[in-house]
Parts: structure tokens; C-alpha cells; sequence
């Protein structure tokens, strides 16, 4: 059974509010959290506090990208980043479309959740904000997302997006083609957040039924993870090895570190 090893209590929790939305794991094997909230705080994995920034928007979705951070503003449609003195830099905007999930693929570039009205797409943007290649339909008059919220690249270079409208997975291979849908076992699915590690196995959290979906890379069913003492509204994810995990809690504010195999 996973175990949680250590906890981290970055003090985004509150009982009435979902605060803790996304984390970004450094080369350090440090961790960035953020959340609604014009904060955003550096933690090593033994739950020490090494710096805070101040954000003029709320760091609700954030990734590493050529090892500075980057959090997505919705508000003002633009990409930001945080440089080494703690300053935030307009890194490009995304025109009339929202950004939220974001992530760094493989190649060097930038793989970015949009939103419009009743639209959503996922665009791969170059460092200074060129659109290299837009994924928005399964063929000309089918949409593939209604809600895009969080990203992942997985080692075969699909695209896997949670559909927060949906509470689906979605995954596309690398020139946007259709790979396939994951509703959950028995379509039971409240889907957070995704990630992926080295053998390309997924893993979405479930933050109603307080678990994480474990598939392989053809989104098969492999199990769920359920660690010893439970986890309560898991949303953020990262993999810190391919044995071990972190799993943000939306409502404590506490960051779990899971060891899969004892």
C-alpha cells in the first residue's frame, strides 16, 4: 500500500475555499506552490519555507520552464514568469483567450490550456509567444475540450489535458490526433490534476472520491492510489522519481509526498 512519508503545510489551506491549485517541482527537488491567492511559495520537501513572491494575479496554474518559474494570469491573458530576483515578467500574452494549464514539453516549448466563451483548445506557444500548432477538434465540427484545465506531456509526447467541464482525460499524440478518452472506471471520475513519469504511466487525481487514477500510456486502467491515512480533495500532482509522488491538498493546503511501493 503507498505510504505518505512526509507532509508539507504551505498554509494555503482554508476549510471553506479550495486554495492549493497547483505545484511545480524544481531541478532541486524542490517545490513551488500557488493557489488563488497573490502568493506564490518555495518549499524543499522537508516542509522548509525558502522564499515567497508576490504575484499581481493568483498562481493557479504554474510549471518550471527552462528553470524559472511561469504561472498562468487568466485575468490580464498573459504568460508570467519569476525571475532569480523575485520579479514578475510579462513572458507573451494570449490574445482574446484565457490562459490556465500550462506546461514545458520536450521540445523546448510551451504547451498552454486556452479558454473563450464556450470554447477551449490547447496551443504550443515558442518562448516569445509564436503559436506553433493549435489543438482544438476532433474533426472540423467536433470540439475536443469544453473546459481545458491542467496539461501534461507524457514520454511517447501525447498531450494529455483533464477537462474540468467534462471530468474526463484527454489525451492527443504530438500532431494533435485523437489517442483517447479516459471517463474513469464505471465513467466515475472527478478529474484535478495530471501527471506522467518516465515509462509513461499517468496519474489523475480524483478530488471527490479522495484518490488518483494510475493509467499506462494508452490510458488503460492500472489501479487506483490510496495512501495509508487517505488524502482529502487532491487536485495538484507531480512525480518526484518514478516510485514516488507529491499530492497537494485543494482543501488543508498540505502537500503529501506518497511513496508507491514500500
Amino acid at each position: 500500500m503507498p505510504s505518505v512519508s512526509s507532509v508539507i503545510d504551505t498554509g494555503f489551506g482554508n476549510e471553506h475555499y479550495f486554495h492549493l491549485n497547483d505545484m511545480a517541482v524544481t531541478d532541486d527537488q524542490k517545490v513551488w506552490v500557488g493557489g488563488p491567492d497573490q502568493e506564490l511559495k518555495l518549499f524543499d520537501l522537508k516542509g522548509n519555507l525558502h522564499r515567497r513572491v508576490n504575484i499581481t494575479w493568483y498562481g493557479e496554474h504554474i510549471c518550471m520552464y527552462n528553470k524559472q518559474l511561469l504561472y498562468s494570469d487568466w485575468y490580464h491573458k498573459s504568460l508570467k514568469k519569476i525571475s532569480d530576483d523575485d520579479t514578475e515578467l510579462t513572458m507573451f500574452t494570449t490574445g482574446d483567450w484565457a490562459p490556465y494549464g500550462i506546461t514545458e514539453s520536450a521540445f523546448g516549448d510551451l504547451l498552454v490550456c486556452l479558454r473563450k466563451d464556450d470554447q477551449s483548445k490547447v496551443v504550443r506557444y515558442s518562448s516569445n509567444g509564436t503559436v506553433l500548432q493549435e489543438i482544438q477538434y476532433v474533426s472540423q465540427s467536433q470540439p475536443l475540450y469544453q473546459e481545458a484545465w491542467y496539461i501534461a506531456e507524457n514520454v511517447n509526447w501525447d498531450i494529455i489535458v483533464t477537462d474540468y467541464a467534462k471530468d474526463k482525460v484527454i489525451a492527443v499524440d504530438v500532431l494533435g490526433k485523437f489517442r483517447y478518452i479516459y471517463p474513469g472506471r464505471n465513467n466515475e471520475l472527478y478529474a484535478g490534476s495530471v501527471a506522467t513519469d518516465s515509462v509513461g504511466h499517468v496519474y489523475i487525481t480524483d478530488q471527490i472520491s479522495d484518490k488518483i487514477h494510475m493509467l499506462d500510456r494508452d490510458g488503460g486502467f492500472l489501479r487506483y492510489i490510496i495512501p495509508k491515512g487517505g488524502i482529502s480533495f487532491p487536485c495538484p500532482v507531480c512525480m518526484i522519481g518514478d516510485d514516488e509522488m507529491i499530492v497537494g491538498e485543494q482543501s488543508t493546503g498540505l502537500v503529501k509526498r506518497i511513496k508507491l511501493f514500500d
